[in-house]
C-alpha cells in the first residue's frame, strides 16, 4: 500500500473540469416544466454547484410538494444524460492535474455527481493516472453548499484539511470549503463572475483550469506545495 499524500488539492468537476453547467441548467429546466414548474433558467444557473436536493429546495421553496422531488431529480438525471455524447473538458485540465500531481499533490474528484456521472466525466478528463481518488453523491449524506462532499473527498486519500486547497467554480464550493477551513482556487468557466467569487471567500480566481495552469507558478497552488516541502 502506497503511503498517502502528505498534501493534496480537491477538484470539483462539473464546471471546473469539464463544461457541463449549462447542460445541467437546461436539464434542471425542462425537468421543472414536465412537473409545471416555471423556473427560470438564470436562477436554475446560479443555484448549479448544489446538489439536487438542495437546489429543488432553493428554486421551488418550502412549501412545495416535496413528495416529487426525488421525481424531478431522476428526471434531471435522464435529461441530462442524453447530453453525454456532448460535453467536453475544458482545455487544460488533464494538464493541470498533471502538474499539481508533479507539483507533489495529492489529487482527488470531490464532485457530488451521481456514480454513473462521475464514471463519464473521468473518461472525459482522462487523467485517471494520476487521480488518487474521487467521491460522488453517495458518499455524503449532505450536498453543497454542506461540506460533506469535502470531507468525503478528504478521508478517500487520507489528506487533512490544513493540508489541502481546492479548486472550484461555485460560490457553494467556496462555502462548503470555508466550513472546514480550506483555501479555495476559483474559477469562472461555470459562469459565476470573479466578484462573486472572491465575496464569497475564494482566495484567487482565474478564468479557468487553463488560465490556472498558465500562472501556475504565482498561483495559491504552486505556493501551498512549496510552503509544505520539507
Amino acid at each position: 500500500m502506497t503511503d498517502s499524500p502528505e498534501r493534496g488539492v480537491l477538484f470539483d468537476v462539473d464546471g471546473t473540469l469539464v463544461d457541463t453547467n449549462y447542460l445541467h441548467t437546461i436539464a434542471w429546466w425542462q425537468a421543472f416544466r414536465r412537473f409545471g414548474h416555471d423556473a427560470p433558467m438564470a436562477e436554475i444557473h446560479r443555484a448549479i454547484g448544489m446538489g439536487g436536493d438542495k437546489l429543488i429546495g432553493h428554486l421551488l421553496g418550502s412549501d412545495r410538494d416535496a413528495s416529487q422531488d426525488g421525481e424531478l431529480e431522476s428526471t434531471h438525471g435522464a435529461i441530462y444524460s442524453s447530453y453525454w455524447p456532448s460535453i467536453r473538458r475544458f482545455e487544460g485540465a488533464r494538464e493541470l492535474l498533471q502538474r499539481c500531481a508533479g507539483n507533489g499533490l495529492g489529487i482527488v474528484l470531490a464532485s457530488s455527481a451521481s456514480k454513473q456521472e462521475l464514471a463519464v466525466m473521468r473518461t472525459i478528463i482522462d487523467a485517471d493516472d494520476v487521480i488518487a481518488g474521487a467521491t460522488s453523491s453517495s458518499d455524503a449524506e449532505n450536498s453543497k453548499p454542506s461540506p460533506d462532499i469535502l470531507r468525503a473527498a478528504l478521508d478517500t486519500a487520507g489528506l487533512l484539511a490544513e493540508n489541502t486547497v481546492f479548486v472550484g467554480d461555485a460560490v457553494w464550493d467556496v462555502l462548503a470549503a470555508k466550513e472546514l477551513g480550506i483555501p479555495t482556487i476559483a474559477v469562472e468557466s461555470g459562469g459565476t463572475s470573479e466578484a462573486e467569487l472572491r465575496n464569497a471567500g475564494a482566495v484567487e480566481v482565474y478564468a479557468d483550469v487553463a488560465g490556472l495552469l498558465a500562472a501556475f507558478d504565482d498561483s495559491a497552488l504552486h505556493r501551498f506545495g512549496e510552503e509544505r516541502e520539507v
